[in-house]
């Protein structure tokens, strides 16, 4: 089975459609149109970010508590040229842009996790020579760290999770083979390979049982002695961008699935799939929507699943997001971006509130101008 891999559910989804771009002039939003958009009825409404470049995106997002959050991305980024790193950090009042230039690379920052101010880790891809950056967060900036491998051949990043005692987990590629590197809190080391050869892996997810999941080519769950690889959802073409582990036998796998091929701008399906311990069972058919993508998928304190943020082929000037309700969902729009197409790609739960970030872009070609970032938030 072939799959098309896109960056968070963004850049495949975006430029593998082969829509036309979005004019400018239809893209533009003034200061004071931005500011006139308010809550929807649901309760969602749009956070100001700070000014920064054009062809901006933000990838991912995560959340200590009221007061601390981060969101990565890049920004700049023209084609195949690669653009600059970008973070920015929530501090109970404002986004602001975290200074990134003393880590002299050129690319994105992939991943971020974090569960107090002083424990949150990041990863950044170097787009000029292909190395990957382990970042960690001493308060007040992102400062690289050493890992085992760091700058060799076969050795890279793409994701990691961090538990609330201060352990993390990154997922990526070693000697060749795809692993995790684990903190224990002193050190780096990487755990045993997935026994499914060189598959590469993109989200990495705890479990309430403590168990690590990850996910891309393969899908996978490290119960700290050993790896159990289980099936990847059934469809032609299809990318899993989101994953959300509940126990061994139960998880959730959100992503999209572009077909047999077709016309250009042919949209792909949404995916939604539920794990039940021996199978994935399809859970789209009842959805408000089946035509564009799902991206990302958090819990309730609990675990289980609350939140889906997704693309609406059809209504693009709203984020759609589902919301489980009893054994089923139900639809809610984001706030209305008027000349716009936004596409969240990642939401973050705020620890012990029912707020909820989501990040993203302006505009669904992310990677040209004049896209910009763009926050939502519920609650």
């Amino acid at each position: 089975m072939r799959r098309r891999h896109f960056v968070t559910g963004l850049a495949g989804v975006t430029a593998g459609l082969g829509l036309g771009a979005v004019p400018q002039a239809a893209t533009a939003v003034g200061a004071s149109a931005r500011q006139r958009l308010g809550r929807t009825a649901q309760g969602w409404q749009q956070a100001a970010v700070p000014p920064g470049a054009e062809a901006a995106r933000l990838l991912k997002a995560a959340a200590a508590g009221p007061d601390c959050a981060w969101a990565v991305g890049e920004q700049a980024r023209n084609g195949s040229a690669p653009g600059r790193p970008l973070a920015v950090h929530w501090d109970g009042a404002a986004w602001s842009h975290t200074d990134l230039t003393h880590l002299g690379f050129a690319g994105a920052v992939v991943e971020v996790a974090g569960t107090s101010p002083e424990a949150a880790w990041a990863i950044g891809g170097d787009t000029g020579d292909g190395s990957g950056h382990l970042l960690r967060w001493d308060g007040a900036t992102w400062q690289d760290a050493d890992f085992p491998g760091r700058g060799d051949a076969g050795t890279s990043l793409s994701a990691v999770t961090v538990a609330d005692d201060g352990r993390a987990w990154a997922a990526g590629v070693h000697d060749g083979r795809a692993r995790l590197l684990h903190w224990d809190g002193r050190v780096w080391r990487w755990l045993p390979p997935l026994p499914e050869g060189t598959a590469a892996l993109w989200n990495v997810h705890l479990a309430p049982d403590g168990s690590v999941w990850v996910s891309r080519d393969a899908i996978a769950r490290w119960d700290h002695r050993s790896w159990t690889v289980l099936p990847v959802p059934a469809g032609i073409r299809l990318t899993v961008t989101g994953l959300l582990p509940v126990a061994p036998d139960d998880a959730w796998a959100v992503g999209a699935a572009f077909g047999p091929g077709g016309p250009p701008g042919k949209p792909p399906s949404v995916v939604l799939a539920r794990w039940n311990g021996t199978e994935w069972l399809s859970d789209r058919e009842a959805l408000p929507f089946t035509v564009g993508a799902l991206h990302s998928i958090v819990g309730d304190a609990r675990g289980r699943p609350a939140l889906i943020s997704g693309w609406d082929f059809w209504d693009g000037t709203r984020t759609h997001y589902l919301r489980r309700s009893g054994d089923g969902w139900t639809g809610e729009r984001g706030p209305l971006a008027e000349g716009l197409t936004p596409m969240m790609t990642d939401l973050a739960t705020v620890p012990g509130t029912d707020t909820v970030w989501a990040v993203g872009t302006t505009t669904r070609y992310s990677t040209q101008p004049p896209a910009q970032l763009r926050i939502e938030r519920y609650g």
